[in-house]
């Protein structure tokens, strides 16, 4: 059996020993390589480029958007201007024309004039 008497020293000691064993449960365990981690590191490389082009698609495709609504908006600008300026065209023709008939009316108004005097 054992002996029962121990003194100060043995108890420190045995104390000393299972508070270093208490401690080593929670001591980092050496870590050992993960035989899959080479795989699920090119998965994931994998889902981020996919990931990556699926987001530069839908950028692009609404840059094409946006470009399709500009051009859209730029031709029914020039459009309208267009109109504008048809409509300015046919009031200044219109304008010539009154001014051309004004001069006529003047002018045969003086020769009837010059006729009625003879």
């Amino acid at each position: 059996m054992k002996d029962l008497k121990t003194g100060f020293s043995d108890r420190i000691t045995a104390q000393q020993e299972a508070k270093k064993a208490l401690l080593a449960k929670f001591k980092p365990k050496a870590a050992a390589p993960d035989p899959e981690f080479e795989k699920l590191a090119e998965k994931r490389a994998a889902e981020k480029e996919a990931q990556r082009q699926q987001h530069e698609l839908a950028k692009a495709e609404l840059r094409r958007e946006k470009a399709e609504k500009e051009a859209a908006r730029l031709a029914a600008e020039l459009a309208a201007q267009e109109e504008i300026d048809a409509s300015k065209r046919a009031d200044r023709k219109a304008r010539k024309q009154l001014t051309k008939e004004e001069q006529k009316a003047k002018r045969d108004a003086r020769y009837a004039a010059r006729k009625a005097r003879r």
